[in-house]
């Protein structure tokens, strides 16, 4: 029969032929009716049960048609088999730097064969202690002040939240009003940013003071020198130093101006304070004279956070990179070395691990925080939120916390390493 001739050539024909799009990994169809491999062997195979895979390669295929990282559909489209696509998900899941956002809110139905880490980290050396939501917006501040058993944390959803250490539960909400937009600890001292002024809270006498002066939203505060700082959104810092007037223990002593934006972060080291502004410049100011005595300007976008490490300066940007600032002759400082992250840089933070190591935690404009060790800049770990993490900040006994822009606080902690006994 002439056309059964012509069907079966055709078909044999189509049996050698490759699919395009598998090739391009788009391939939807199972079965297909072109091979999905790049020399079929035997000719009428498509391939799907038999193809074996390693995480980002296929072989027998040309390098230039390999999904590319993150093609998760191609991944599983190019294997029907059941078991294989158990393991293509596994690996990806090992492999990918993103968790799973209906995880996070309770209710992926993939299980273990979800292609997104069901986790709220990745690496070692560290694990979750539990997770606070009880803020509806972005956290601000978190501060342990010294001898007291309790956390307190600041929310621009208008509260603090003092927590109590022992039990995990929030033991007193105080509601202000008005966006909190900082707030930090000094001994037994709370200071809370607020829109044109600064709330101080001294949690031994139980007294309250009101420090009036900033304009627009105070969003960042540090003491350096026995000085409070506080920045303010119109590009200007304010310090105060103690007082014996009866009616504040606050005297303001200088407005540092100069940034021409607001002023978003501050760091304190070397006898000099570091601002660090929507201006895209970093100002350097004496303590002793509060004069500023030069002022950096190698990012190109907001500088968003500035922490002192040892001798060097670390400053980040949302211009996705973080420098490392060093003093070279006559007191300037100059770059000598520059990491470049995928996406903006939220916030810095540096604490030591369980064995001592210098940890940089890196918070990120995907969710996540990068964890390098110094000064190496190798990659220790990732942690996860709802939210682009707003803080971190350090707790005692191994303890730290983290607060995103979803309101959840979470509280971490370093694992020991275990010793080994010597022979």
């Amino acid at each position: 029969n002439i056309m059964d001739t012509k069907f079966a050539r055709r078909t044999e024909r189509i049996g050698r032929t490759t699919c395009s799009y598998w090739r391009a990994g788009k391939c939807n169809r199972n079965p297909c009716r072109f091979v999905h491999i790049e020399t079929p062997s035997p000719p009428a195979a498509c391939g799907y049960g038999n193809t074996a895979y390693s995480y980002g390669k296929k072989p027998h295929s040309s390098s230039e048609n390999t999904p590319k990282y993150g093609s998760k559909k191609a991944l599983l489209r190019d294997n029907g088999d059941r078991g294989d696509a158990t393991r293509v998900a596994k690996a990806f899941k090992k492999s990918s730097p993103r968790i799973c956002k209906y995880w996070i809110n309770n209710n992926c139905v993939h299980g273990e064969q979800c292609l997104y880490l069901h986790s709220w980290f990745r690496g070692d050396g560290f694990s979750t202690v539990t997770k606070l939501q009880e803020h509806k917006k972005v956290i601000t501040g978190i501060a342990l002040p010294v001898g007291s058993d309790k956390l307190y944390s600041g929310s621009t959803d208008g509260t603090v939240r003092i927590w109590d250490c022992h039990t995990g539960q929030c033991a007193k909400v105080i509601n202000l009003g008005a966006e909190v937009t900082s707030l930090i600890s000094e001994g037994s001292w709370i200071f809370v940013g607020l829109q044109n002024a600064v709330k101080a809270w001294n949690i031994q006498t139980m007294s309250e003071f009101t420090l009036d002066g900033p304009k627009g939203r105070v969003r960042a505060m540090t003491v350096g020198n026995n000085t409070l700082f506080a920045a303010a959104e119109d590009g200007v810092i304010f310090a105060w130093r103690g007082s014996s007037k009866a009616d504040s223990p606050f005297e303001l002593v200088a407005s540092l101006t100069g940034h021409t934006k607001a002023v978003v972060c501050l760091a304190v080291g070397c006898k000099m304070l570091y601002s660090g502004s929507m201006d895209q410049s970093i100002k350097v100011w004496d303590m002793d004279t509060l004069q500023c005595t030069m002022t950096l300007n190698d990012h190109t976008d907001a500088v968003t956070s500035l922490i002192c490490w040892d001798q060097y300066l670390l400053s980040s940007s949302s211009d996705r990179t973080i420098k490392v600032w060093a003093c070279i002759e006559a007191g300037s400082l100059e770059v000598i070395y520059t990491h470049t992250e995928e996406n903006g840089v939220v916030s810095l933070f540096g604490m030591p691990d369980a064995e001592g190591k210098p940890i940089l935690f890196s918070s990120c404009r995907d969710n996540s925080v990068h964890m390098y060790e110094l000064p190496s800049f190798s990659e220790r770990g990732r942690l996860f939120a709802k939210k682009d993490v707003a803080l971190i900040e350090l707790g005692p006994g191994g303890l730290f916390f983290t607060g995103d822009e979803s309101g959840l606080l979470m509280v971490w902690k370093w694992l020991e390493v275990p010793k080994v006994a010597s022979s």
